[in-house]
């Protein structure tokens, strides 16, 4: 019986040094991003810190990222987001420390250094991304400009180019 009692002990105390918080209740690697536009229908384009294409679609999408660069390293993503017509937007995506890989590490760091110094590491499991949706308004970039097309536009004085003032006829004077 007392023999029984020692290998439990040794059983439940081999366990605890393979307890890594991040890996078992945090979000593992990969992560999801989910990334919408308005309009919709734009052009997106992921790259990672190398600059290395991780996806070319359109929006709305979703996409699985990897969350570590390497032992201890987590990675860092650039989304462009562009359409015809409209100005593009740049959105950087970090990785930051999973708050279950500190909390968790911590309270049982004495009985769990493999969870701190091995298996949250490798699995990518102590990284997580600071966002995990990114929804933009494309701004027109045709606002203050005539397009080439036969269109009326109005525009401010201020926002006419200077060489295209002198151009200008005018067609009404208060009295």
């Amino acid at each position: 019986m007392k023999r029984n009692v020692c290998k439990a002990i040794l059983i439940l105390f081999g366990l605890t040094l393979l307890v890594s918080c991040a890996t078992v209740i945090g979000k593992s690697s990969p992560e999801t991003l989910e990334v919408r536009s308005n309009p919709e229908k734009a052009s997106v384009v992921i790259t990672d810190e190398k600059g290395t294409k991780i996806l070319e679609g359109m929006t709305p999408t979703m996409v699985s990222l990897e969350k570590k660069k390497g032992y201890f390293r987590g990675k860092k993503y650039t989304i462009k987001i562009s359409k015809q017509g409209f100005a593009e937007q740049v959105v950087t995506v970090y990785t930051k420390i999973n708050g279950w890989y500190i909390l968790g590490n911590f309270i049982f760091g004495p009985l769990a250094p493999i969870g701190w110094i091995i298996v949250d590491p490798a699995t990518g499991a102590m990284w997580s991304l600071d966002i995990n949706e990114i929804i933009v308004t494309l701004e027109s970039s045709q606002r203050g400009q005539l397009t080439e097309s036969f269109q009326l536009g109005i525009l401010l004085l201020k926002d006419v180019p200077q060489p295209l003032r002198d151009k200008m006829v005018k067609i009404y004077q208060r009295k």
